[in-house]
């Protein structure tokens, strides 16, 4: 029976991190304790990772419901298939909606980090859009901005967009609809982050920056889908100690990305202490903005 379930339900889509299973009129995505970096999937895995980007997404999709719709049906097992009943899927799948998606990911930053830091010392710009000279690494920007990515195949780099070029992008996959997607994905985008950035600083957490991704449901809806707000798609940033003019500790993979800098001849293998630290900044993360202990 078991070896039929496992031929069933073979994933149509595996990324980096999640794997995407066709269950009838829905997909259920789960996410796994795989770790990326530099579009690279390391050799090592991070136990219940996976468990806490599905917990902390389900956590902001119902914060931000009253802003745009999300994807999310049911993190419950016992809502899915027999198969995802499994001790491998607990606690690391959710059942969604099927949608068409958009092919861009919305990235917003509040502060100045990152290739948005490397951008601005070479030209004054992030994606196209100039900035006040004189700011410092990690400094807060005075408005959020909008900074779209293509979404790159796996193993290649997704590449910053400025807001008009992301629009020819969409108008080739939605003819005539190209501006007006970008346009209301970028409100969204705006709106999310700032909701959920001025929440996380209430609980001692700076969001950094963040991307979005949105799909289409059948009547053409704009849906916010794939994770959200977690330690792998943000940089989450301790108020405690924060001072612009550097770069700051970090609770998400950034603390990973750091050590691979300084140890190039990795061969993309962390460490087990490294290991170590990092679920346990992700669990911190998910305490701290969940206000609930971690358990699986």
């Amino acid at each position: 029976m078991e070896a039929i379930g496992m031929q069933k339900y073979k994933p149509f889509k595996s990324g980096k991190v999640r794997e995407v299973y066709d269950v009838d009129d829905t997909i259920i995505m789960v996410a796994t304790d795989r770790i990326s970096a530099f579009d690279h999937i390391l050799k090592n895995k991070i136990a219940e990772k996976g468990a806490i980007l599905t917990q902390m997404s389900k956590f902001w999709f119902d914060f931000t419901k009253d802003i745009i719709p999300n994807h999310m049906l049911s993190i419950d097992p016992k809502d899915m298939p027999e198969f995802f009943q499994q001790d491998m899927f607990r606690g690391n799948s959710m059942k969604c909606r099927k949608l068409t998606m958009i092919p861009m990911e919305c990235i917003v930053r509040g502060y100045i980090t990152g290739s948005g830091w490397e951008s601005y010392q070479k030209d004054q710009t992030i994606c196209g859009i100039s900035l006040p000279a004189g700011l410092q690494e990690s400094q807060q920007l005075s408005e959020p901005i909008f900074t779209p990515s293509t979404k790159a195949e796996l193993g290649e780099h997704d590449e910053n967009v400025s807001i008009e070029k992301g629009a020819a992008i969409l108008e080739k996959t939605f003819p005539g609809k190209g501006q007006l997607y970008a346009e209301k994905i970028r409100d969204y985008s705006l709106a999310l982050y700032k909701k959920c950035a001025a929440y996380a600083l209430s609980k001692g957490i700076i969001i950094a920056d963040t991307k979005f991704e949105f799909g289409l449901d059948e009547q053409e809806n704009i849906i916010l889908g794939d994770e959200m707000l977690t330690p792998d798609s943000s940089r989450f940033w301790p108020c405690d100690g924060y001072a612009p003019g550097k770069s700051q500790p970090s609770y998400d993979k950034q603390f990973v990305r750091d050590w691979l800098k300084a140890n190039p001849h990795n061969d993309y293998l962390l460490p087990q202490e490294i290991i170590d630290k990092t679920i346990a900044k992700y669990k911190e993360a998910y305490e701290r903005i969940t206000g609930t202990p971690w358990s699986l």
